[in-house]
């Protein structure tokens, strides 16, 4: 795993924008065209990925799944027989909590939501998400514990081996299925769906698409939103995350 982050993490923007701006610098004497070029790219780049404008019309491209209604919460329960709910990480030993390891705020974006949806329809909860880098405790363990504690749901499975979306679905067929569940709620991010739905329909489940977080709507800054933003670096990393993941599980991944 370390070894595919790091590489991933360079192979991806923003990562791969710094090494165009570190290839300006070593060229800028011997290939001061390439130089020149590279230094556009590299920092063009950057500033394309600062834009909530950029965001906006980026995760239209990947949230193709419409939210789910409201009034459709209730009759969940005839469409689908349990709620699936993917990780997203987790925060290492924050002090606020006495050094406890919480799960992201992305998880817990998914968390409220999965809760809402399990107590209008009275479906079961099955958490789904690994360990980080071998250590204790696991995704859905924490999203587990959170969501019996903070929002009154218990949860009936944990899913606490895959460490990617494949394996999400993968794992979690292995646990459902043999009890005769195959038509699930899944709950992610709106721009992560199209993945997940894919995945979770290979590994043979029927899937209500729930999704959450969503990205496309109207980013609401001022001057059309073409001022950069340390917040729209992240988010257009995880977006670009997902097109590379989509196009690559689509290649690579059979059931």
């Amino acid at each position: 795993m370390p070894v595919r982050y790091f590489i991933k993490q360079w192979l991806l923007p923003p990562g791969i924008l710094f090494l165009l701006l570190l290839a300006a610098w070593w060229l800028r004497a011997r290939r001061p065209r390439l130089a020149a070029l590279c230094f556009a790219l590299g920092l063009g780049g950057l500033w394309l990925m600062s834009l909530p404008l950029t965001v906006e019309h980026a995760a239209r491209q990947l949230e193709t799944e419409p939210p789910l209604a409201m009034d459709e919460w209730t009759g969940l329960s005839a469409r689908a027989d349990a709620i699936v709910v993917l990780g997203a990480g987790r925060e290492r030993g924050d002090p606020a909590w006495d050094g406890q390891d919480q799960p992201s705020g992305v998880a817990l974006e998914r968390m409220r939501y999965a809760a809402r949806l399990a107590k209008a329809s009275g479906l079961p909860v099955l958490t789904s998400g690994g360990l980080h880098y071998g250590t204790p405790p696991s995704e859905a363990r924490l999203m587990g514990e959170r969501m019996k504690e903070d929002f009154d749901v218990i949860v009936r499975w944990e899913e606490e081996s895959s460490r990617t979306t494949w394996e999400n679905a993968q794992m979690t067929a292995a646990l459902l299925q043999p009890e005769g569940i195959r038509r699930v709620v899944v709950v992610t991010q709106a721009w992560h769906m199209q993945r997940a739905r894919w995945s979770f329909e290979q590994s043979g489940f029927d899937v209500v698409a729930a999704p959450v977080g969503f990205l496309g709507g109207d980013h609401a800054r001022p001057y059309a939103g073409l001022l950069p933003e340390g917040k729209a670096i992240w988010q257009s990393g995880q977006l670009l995350n997902e097109a590379a993941g989509l196009l690559g599980y689509r290649l690579f991944y059979r059931p």
